[in-house]
């Protein structure tokens, strides 16, 4: 090898040792950044809900009461109608989202996957002050004139549904805002497993068929259990969605500061909460109120997130991986 190509390989490898340098350099900043920000979330919203929880203390996770002119203020409304919307809606839309994207991977004719497959994703992409507006004028009245007296009706005699359906049809209130939340996150949950349920190897589907199993059960032994982690990645995605959705919340659920046994009565939200009244708060009191709800907010939002990486690492513990 003369000189000058042993110059020219050393400049080579230089600038190959460069780059490898940089590219790690710039994906390493790329991680910092996210934990820097996401600390700087945190400590700006602790520092911006001191006030008030130095001022009420444990007493505001579990009063009630919301009222800006005596300063008084209580986050336990607002906590139970995140919690009971967000419930509601992934109670219906993971069972039908599954269904959706097992039907388009194992039944749906060819033709129709593709059409099936846009509208659901167009769902995605439709602002949320759109399905606020669509939900106030055209699904709350529905819900009010057919569905919720058939609602009350039906199980108003019966003793723990009852109080669950009781009181006048509303129209808005925890349940229309819960179904609203459930229509906003199925192209999510549906979305994403109809692309993990794809990415199952066709040998293992073909070897379950080929053992007599039935379409069920190949679903349900073969096609979810190795899908688990994307599945339920669309799940907590679909679940974030939910428990910070402001603005179609805000429309349909009645903004009312109160606990009701009724879901079809008025409520109200964390994120709509903040939305209905931060350009209207006085006083450091009220503001910090408000700040404090998004840091309850943030608070619940870590728990969920934290609760399902402990079910998947319980469910690999469970299978030896």
């Amino acid at each position: 090898m003369t000189e000058t190509e042993q110059v020219d390989r050393a400049k080579i490898l230089s600038r190959l040792r460069f780059s490898d340098a940089s590219f790690r350099f710039m994906t390493r900043a790329a991680a910092m950044a996210v934990l820097i920000i996401l600390s700087g979330i945190i400590i700006s919203l602790i520092h911006g809900s001191w006030p008030a929880l130095r001022e009420f203390g444990f007493g505001f996770l579990i009063d009630e009461s919301w009222n800006p002119v005596t300063d008084k203020f209580g986050a336990i409304a607002p906590i139970y109608g995140t919690i009971v919307t967000s419930l509601i809606a992934m109670l219906i839309a993971v069972p039908v989202g599954l269904f959706i994207a097992m039907f388009l991977t194992e039944l749906c004719p060819m033709f129709l996957r593709r059409p099936i497959g846009i509208a659901i994703e167009l769902l995605a992409g439709i602002p949320s002050i759109i399905y606020g507006i669509w939900g106030l004028f055209v699904f709350a009245p529905f819900l009010q004139q057919h569905v919720q007296p058939f609602l009350i009706t039906v199980f108003g005699p019966i003793p723990f549904l009852g109080n669950l359906f009781a009181g006048p049809p509303y129209g808005i209130g925890v349940l229309t805002a819960g179904l609203i939340l459930a229509i906003m996150v199925l192209p999510f949950i549906t979305s994403i497993s109809r692309d993990v349920f794809e990415a199952v190897p066709p040998v293992l589907k073909e070897a379950a068929y080929g053992l007599g199993c039935t379409t069920w059960e190949v679903a349900r032994n073969v096609v979810l259990p190795f899908t688990r982690v994307g599945v339920i990645g669309g799940v907590m995605l679909g679940l974030g969605r939910a428990l910070g959705e402001t603005m179609a919340v805000t429309f349909v659920i009645g903004n009312a500061h109160r606990i009701s046994g009724s879901i079809l009565a008025p409520g109200t939200t964390i994120s709509a909460t903040i939305a209905n009244e931060f350009t209207e708060a006085v006083g450091d009191i009220y503001t910090s109120s408000l700040i404090a709800l998004g840091l309850i907010l943030f608070v619940i939002t870590f728990i969920v997130l934290a609760f399902a990486r402990l079910m998947l690492m319980r469910l690999n513990a469970r299978l030896g991986k």
